[in-house]
């Protein structure tokens, strides 16, 4: 208060909006439904067009979204428009191996009947999300979102943030939010480092159709070059995340859709029948990539901007939307009390909650890739044994299916 040229800055700063979210993906959006249904005017940049968030068509893409997840989008209103187009994920079996082998006799398997709260979670496609997404932000009048844009400057000043956009165009806010990925140019601006690396590991993704019923079940099959993890999709299909060498996976890619299957048929077995290619084939680069801090001056990060893990377990997405719900609470019980929303005590409260939650799921993640992939005998016997233990203690197995669910630590009002 003894500074007359920082009150003057307070006193006629003028906002476009409370909030800034730089970057449309998926946190994105679910961040700007939650905070303007908490009374905030939120503006949402995101560099594609809107058409091509609404395209329709099936490119072999999904999300595996925790119980917790689901009961975040349900909060904000998305979830009953995705809901008749996802696939409960009633089992999980986990389970490890060589391709062309079969499986180890020593199994994990998660059945939903042991939980009180109903499936463990949920397969949703890429294009059923961003529909809904799109739908619920163009309805909700506190949100603006500007498509083909993108934030690439940003001026932190004592009342707020000044943000440059690709076009040329300002906007001012009292908090800018980083949802723009792994290279988010929003904490490289704000001076943010990375600790990570890189793998060696490729995810080929795609979809198929199967001629048996896959019954809800979702299977993880660790091999010596990486898992490969076959998720239930409406129908009689699976979304494939199959992880290889960066080599391996190069070349396989490279193959026809029906040399690219004859490799994938030993790994994936003959328990769903004759596969055909759905869709699209992807390729992912593998790596770990956390930000040192979550947080700055007026600046916050979520998502895959905070940190990038490997899909061993396919918790990203959902790691992202805890972070979504811990922010919202965070900021919206910091409005209540009368207290800048974009001050650095309030923004580390939230780094203060995700952070230990994000740096167990950043090790049990790296420790599971780092002891699965690979074709130590010794590791194998361990790692065997291992499975069948957890799997004959129902409490301990329990336990696994509770965190696989999203229902354990401090979880946000939104996902309770």
């Amino acid at each position: 208060m003894d500074n007359p040229e920082a009150c003057s800055i307070l006193r006629s700063m003028d906002y476009d909006c409370d909030i800034l979210i730089a970057g449309g993906g998926l946190n994105g959006p679910a961040l700007a439904l939650g905070l303007a249904q908490a009374g905030f005017r939120v503006t949402m940049v995101d560099n594609r067009s809107e058409r091509a968030r609404a395209d329709s068509n099936f490119d072999g893409r999904g999300y595996a979204l925790a119980l917790a997840s689901k009961r975040l989008l349900n909060a904000i209103g998305v979830w009953a428009d995705v809901a008749k187009d996802s696939q409960p994920m009633l089992d999980i079996k986990v389970t490890d191996g060589r391709a062309g082998e079969g499986p180890s006799p020593f199994f994990l398997h998660f059945d939903h009947t042991e939980l009180e709260e109903g499936p463990m979670g949920f397969m949703v496609e890429d294009r059923f999300l961003y529909r809904a997404f799109l739908k619920a932000v163009q309805s909700e009048p506190n949100i603006t979102q500007i498509n083909e844009d993108s934030v690439v400057d940003q001026e932190i000043t004592p009342a707020g943030v000044i943000a440059t956009l690709a076009s040329g165009r300002t906007i001012t806010a009292k908090l800018l939010v980083g949802c723009d990925g792994r290279k988010t140019g929003v904490g490289k601006r704000a001076g943010i480092r990375r600790t990570g690396w890189e793998y060696g590991q490729t995810a080929l993704v795609c979809a198929i159709e199967h001629a048996l019923p896959h019954n809800g079940i979702a299977h993880q099959f660790f091999m010596p070059p990486g898992p490969l993890a076959i998720l239930p999709l409406p129908g009689n299909r699976s979304s494939i995340v199959w992880t290889e060498t960066d080599d391996n996976a190069k070349a396989i890619h490279a193959l026809s859709d029906k040399d690219y299957l004859a490799v994938l048929r030993p790994r994936f077995g003959d328990f769903l029948g004759e596969i055909s290619l759905a869709g699209a084939r992807f390729t992912y680069p593998l790596g770990l990539t956390v930000a040192d801090r979550f947080v700055s001056e007026r600046v916050a990060l979520v998502g895959d901007a905070a940190h990038g893990l490997h899909p061993i377990a396919g918790q990203g997405l959902n790691a992202g939307l805890r972070d979504v719900g811990a922010l919202v609470q965070v900021l919206t019980e910091a409005k209540q009390r009368g207290e800048d929303i974009a001050s650095i005590l309030v923004l580390e409260r939230y780094e203060q909650w995700r952070r230990f939650d994000t740096q167990s799921l950043v090790a049990t993640t790296d420790l599971t890739n780092k002891l699965f992939s690979n074709d130590n005998p010794l590791l194998r016997i361990g790692r065997d044994l291992g499975l069948g233990l957890v799997n004959q203690v129902p409490g301990l197995r329990r336990r696994f299916m509770r965190e696989a669910a999203g229902l354990t630590g401090d979880l946000p009002n939104l996902m309770r």
